[in-house]
């Protein structure tokens, strides 16, 4: 099936075949998500009072995605996507609705939700693969520019609605809205998707999984472009893990905010930056992505942190500019595991980052947690742009050899 070149308005990518069923059912995905993720966390953190688990219940899942790009990402390239994405769509749905089963015990909902990670881990290198190869190349960032657009304003209207739903119903009750949108999900795409062949030959396995990761991960300027994906970005989702113990009766409105903040990002980055200059705004905006929170170390009151979130969330707008650099240095046929193993990593990254922050909140208090991952981002970023200077120039993209 041949690609499609992209245009420079949004409103092109409508008219390109299977964009759109792709581009709802992941906007119905993640309004499933964010208001599932806020039940959970509420859930637990009513039944322990513990920031940490909360934080983990809401997070954790992530922690699997490393897992999950160890074993099963060769599957992005080797699966016929219209199928991967529904089972997983299907996957969620069941595993989301057993979370609200009555009486379920916390031990009992962790092991529920942290396979679901492994799930999702496979789900992320479909899902861009496909947007990738749908779009090509050139077109890649304009796409998950909208996708990162829409996904803020589901998230917004997500946590916002789940916030309100939570004061009027159980958050058992949200748990089962949330498995219906799942399921809504998957039939958007079974109806929507055409067939298509997976992208590589060859059976899916942990072996191919491990030599694609080990070609990736060889060049040092593929390495040191997941490592500003992955931390910085990672550390910062650390923060927003606390918002539940920081504001318990106002987390909803801060992670909307920060939902905003992060759209306003996409659409500065993905729409109104010029191509020649996209690359030069990485670094400042990574450093954005955590410099409101060190105020929030002094705990000021909620109007004020949601303008220091929002500020903040405008520097996730960064992702955009590395992946457009990652999908310039890796073959085609590798997208999918290659943006896989990105979504994968990242995501892993901010479970283990919300673990850490929410440890840490135990010691100190929510707000100090915050100062204190947002401080370790700002180190990390300085880093990466240290190592960066020192490496080489970026090499032709291997091919893979299977």
């Amino acid at each position: 099936m041949p690609s499609h070149r992209s245009t420079p308005g949004y409103r092109s990518l409508f008219r390109v075949p299977e964009f759109t069923p792709l581009f709802l059912g992941a906007a119905v995905q993640t309004a499933a998500q964010t208001v599932g993720g806020l039940a959970l966390g509420t859930l637990v953190y009513r039944a322990t009072g513990s920031p940490l688990l909360s934080a983990v219940s809401m997070f954790g899942p992530s922690l699997a995605q490393m897992l999950g790009a160890t074993f099963l990402l060769s599957g992005a390239d080797r699966l016929p996507p219209r199928t991967a994405l529904v089972a997983v769509s299907l996957t969620f749905a069941a595993g989301t609705a057993a979370q609200a089963l009555p009486g379920l015990a916390t031990g009992a909902l962790f092991t529920v939700v942290l396979p679901l990670g492994l799930v999702a881990s496979l789900g992320g290198g479909i899902r861009w693969g496909l947007l990738n190869e749908i779009l090509a190349k050139d077109g890649y960032l304009l796409g998950r520019s909208l996708f990162n657009m829409m996904s803020g304003l589901a998230q917004i209207t997500g946590y916002a609605t789940g916030g309100a739903l939570l004061t009027a119903l159980s958050p058992r009750a949200c748990l089962l809205l949330a498995a219906a949108l799942y399921l809504t999900a998957a039939l958007v795409l079974r109806l929507g998707l055409g067939r298509r062949p997976p992208r590589a030959t060859g059976r899916p396995s942990p072996a191919a999984t491990w030599r694609t990761n080990a070609l990736l991960w060889s060049a040092r300027p593929r390495r040191l472009t997941y490592l500003g994906l992955w931390l910085p970005n990672g550390l910062v989702v650390g923060c927003e893990s606390l918002y539940v113990s920081y504001a318990p009766d106002a987390a909803g409105t801060l992670f909307a905010c920060a939902a905003l903040g992060m759209f306003a990002g996409d659409v500065t980055v993905g729409r109104l930056i010029p191509a020649a200059v996209r690359p030069r705004l990485a670094t400042p905006l990574l450093l954005l992505l955590a410099v409101p929170y060190l105020l929030l170390g002094a705990h000021p009151p909620v109007p004020v942190a949601a303008v220091c979130v929002t500020v903040a969330s405008v520097g996730f707008g960064a992702s955009l500019v590395q992946q457009e650099r990652l999908m310039s240095l890796t073959p085609d046929e590798l997208a999918g595991h290659a943006l896989g193993l990105h979504s994968a990593g990242m995501l892993a990254l901010q479970g283990v980052s919300a673990a850490l922050a929410g440890s840490l909140a135990q010691l100190v208090t929510p707000a100090r947690a915050m100062a204190g991952m947002a401080v370790v981002s700002l180190a990390v970023t300085g880093s990466l742009v240290t190592a960066g200077r020192r490496s080489p120039a970026a090499a032709v993209p291997e091919r893979s050899s299977r």
